[in-house]
């Protein structure tokens, strides 16, 4: 990390993690693997009691083989008091609602900086506030500095210190990705807020990430605009996929494989065929939009992103329901919004599931990470009549068409011949190479033209 070495020997060294969910209890897990001593702290006792007891307060891949081996260094409460006397740097990591105007609610945000800043009023020693929740530009200095001055009575610069950190991480892989980032966002207040938590990051990442350091406002754009580029990168490459579905000859991997060697574009997110989804990218994308508009700039950019990964499932169910018959059924392979999550939420398979379901058609789900007798559990489940079994070869055996949603290389290898007298819809194209010649398949890869094109 850039010109970090003469604030190591003031770095801060006893964090505390406000929000046990999946991305806090991973941040806490990794400040424990360095060695640092962590207090995490939520409103709910049930992810309290399981962080104490050696547990994940969330399922996230990995994470509870580094709270079994970190218990001496972990500990949780739901006491904010106790955290803030017993640290000197504080990371807040609460829920930011998306609005249904694509701004997000900071309630949560709130309700915690007003504990901290009721125990600041008697801490004696100052404390490094880190906000990394997700929030609209203005939203740190504006609505929740306010609060923590108000509550402690004392001024960020003097009394304590306040940055926007937010983590660049992905779900299913949120340990590594946070030890080992490919840069570090900093938002500060004053500079000093700016060096502490830099020498920090300093001491507890497992790579030398550089730094951009900048004032609170810039950083809340940064981390919208960086997701939103994102999703225009993967739209376009979806776009690319339509375009070769209907080119006599038509693969997507190709013309995307080529745009890949210029540096200038590089080949992350730009695989074509399947939408984005996740907690992240469809709510930065909107916020950002929110954001345009709040500011009179035009946001037709972000919707029309929108827009297009919208329809998506919607065009493919309706692809499917022109082929298949009234009582049919159909399998989707995958409900998870990426390999190796449990998260659903806005992802394709399940998108895709909920449209088939609504239009009458019965549908057979299968997803690596989740058991068929977790799904009930699943506030999703409420949404969409599916059934979910642990055997894709199950899925696959009750269905007369099948949707690859998802690359988990759980379905890589399934044998060709489970397939036959299928339709096959597959959106990462994994399975071209062994389904696109079989006369007893109808294979339809995103992206690719169909194989009978002149």
């Amino acid at each position: 990390m850039a010109d970090v070495a003469h604030g190591l020997a003031n770095a801060p060294t006893r964090p505390a993690v406000i929000g046990l969910g999946k991305l806090g209890a991973a941040m806490a897990a990794a400040f424990a693997e360095r060695g640092l001593s962590v207090l995490g702290v939520d409103v709910d006792e049930r992810a309290v009691d399981a962080l104490n007891a050696g547990r994940p307060p969330a399922p996230e891949a990995g994470l509870e083989t580094l709270i079994r081996r970190n218990r001496d260094r972990l500990g949780a409460t739901t006491d904010t008091a106790e955290a803030v006397v017993r640290s000197d740097i504080v990371f807040v990591i609460v829920p930011t609602p998306s609005r249904s105007d694509g701004g997000f609610a900071t309630d949560y945000a709130a309700a915690t900086f007003r504990a901290i800043g009721a125990a600041l009023r008697h801490k004696a020693t100052p404390l490094t506030v880190v906000l990394t929740s997700t929030v609209l530009p203005g939203a740190t200095r504006n609505t929740l500095l306010p609060v923590l001055e108000q509550e402690s009575g004392k001024q960020a610069g003097v009394g304590f210190h306040l940055c926007y950190s937010p983590e660049f991480i992905a779900l299913g892989s949120a340990v590594r990705d946070f030890l080992n980032p490919d840069f570090i966002l900093i938002g500060e207040h004053e500079k000093v807020a700016g060096d502490r938590l830099e020498a920090f990051y300093g001491t507890v990442l497992e790579n030398d990430a550089p730094s951009r350091r900048m004032g609170l406002e810039n950083a809340e754009l940064a981390k919208l605009a960086l997701n939103a580029y994102v999703t225009n990168k993967i739209t376009f490459a979806n776009v690319l996929a339509d375009l070769c579905e209907r080119l006599p000859g038509g693969d997507v991997d190709a013309v995307t494989g080529a745009l890949a060697l210029d540096s200038r574009i590089g080949g992350k997110y730009l695989t074509g065929g399947a939408p984005y989804g996740g907690p992240c990218f469809p709510r930065d994308n909107a916020a950002l939009a929110r954001v345009a508009e709040d500011l009179k700039v035009d946001a037709g950019l972000m919707h029309a992103v929108d827009r297009n990964n919208h329809e998506r499932p919607h065009t493919w169910a309706r692809y499917l329901q022109a082929w298949l018959a009234p009582g049919d059924t159909v399998a989707v392979l995958g409900l998870a919004y990426k390999p190796g999550s449990h998260v659903v939420e806005a992802a394709p398979g399940l998108l895709l599931a909920r449209e088939l379901a609504a239009a009458g058609i019965a549908v057979v789900a299968c997803d690596p990470m989740i058991p068929a007798d977790a799904w009930a559990a699943y506030p999703e489940a409420e949404a969409v009549t599916l059934t979910v079994v642990d055997d894709a070869r199950d899925a696959i055996g009750r269905a007369r068409a099948v949707c690859l949603a998802s690359p988990d290389p759980a379905f890589r290898d399934l044998s060709p011949d489970l397939f036959a007298g299928r339709l096959v819809v597959d959106f990462w194209r994994r399975h071209a190479g062994v389904l696109a010649g079989r006369a007893d398949v109808t294979y339809v890869g995103a992206g690719l033209a169909p194989s009978d094109a002149p």
